[in-house]
């Protein structure tokens, strides 16, 4: 599995404390069966440590302490970007900020809270306009959405990719998270799945192979797209390959509630 979203570089943000967080952080994932892990901190105001010029060195200063042995996913870098920031930033701090550094595929927070009428304009204006392709993370958290999933199938149609994080769908969690995670899954209207991994074990654990599964309820064809080929094209700076067919017919409508 390939997965997109993880704070596996320590120190900088609400991820690991300290080098050896990160490394058992990297390992879980690995033994989860990831074998690509991108370190995705937040590029953000309340995380100042966080800068684009040093994500790079951060990952190899990672990748040197995990020394490539047995159990070791392969780390690229990234970021998971606000918006605020991403309006602020310089065009090559945009492209640092990018999956693997390609300039292609940027991962961007959505708000949790009530987004502003002219986000989606703000979001094409600021980021998309500038070069990198939309991947918006886990937008299945944001009450705007979940009160009204046709604004965000309306981003889907203009190009957004949507990514979907493994604790929306753990069984025990209710409500609209999970609800809108499964539809959008349901729908086709989800192209990713990661882990939004924050350690190796506690509230946001490396776990992504169980969120797979529960996707696989819905749609089993397209659950191993989304943590397979699609982040593999991602991670490539290429469009992504066709999803698969599933073989049974979407229950979940996403029209206004």
């Amino acid at each position: 599995m390939i997965d997109l979203h993880s704070h596996v570089l320590p120190t900088i943000d609400d991820g690991p404390r300290e080098m050896s967080g990160a490394v058992e952080l990297a390992r879980a994932a690995a033994a989860d069966g990831v074998e690509v892990l991108a370190a995705t901190p937040h590029l953000r105001a309340d995380f100042p440590l966080v800068r684009a010029h040093e994500l790079a060195d951060r990952c190899e200063a990672l990748r040197a302490s995990l020394d490539t042995g047995a159990g070791a996913p392969q780390i690229v870098a990234g970021a998971e970007v606000d918006l605020g920031w991403a309006i602020d930033a310089t065009d090559e701090e945009l492209r640092l900020a990018t999956i693997g550094q390609t300039g292609e595929y940027v991962l961007v927070e959505t708000p949790y809270g009530q987004l502003f009428d002219n986000f989606e304009e703000a979001l094409f204006h600021h980021v998309r306009l500038r070069g990198p392709s939309l991947i918006l993370a886990h937008p299945e958290r944001n009450p705007s959405f979940q009160r009204d999933p046709g604004r965000l199938a309306r981003l889907v149609e203009r190009g957004v990719l949507v990514q979907i994080t493994a604790p929306a769908l753990v069984p025990r969690r209710r409500g609209g998270s999970r609800k809108l995670a499964l539809a959008l899954i349901e729908r086709g209207l989800a192209h990713l799945l990661a882990s939004d991994a924050h350690s190796a074990a506690g509230g946001r654990p490396a776990g992504l192979s169980g969120a797979v599964a529960e996707a696989a309820r819905v749609a089993p064809a397209r659950a191993r797209w989304m943590v397979t080929d699609a982040p593999a094209a991602v991670l490539a700076g290429e469009p992504l390959p066709p999803p698969p067919e599933e073989t049974r017919r979407p229950r979940r409508g996403l029209g206004r509630r």
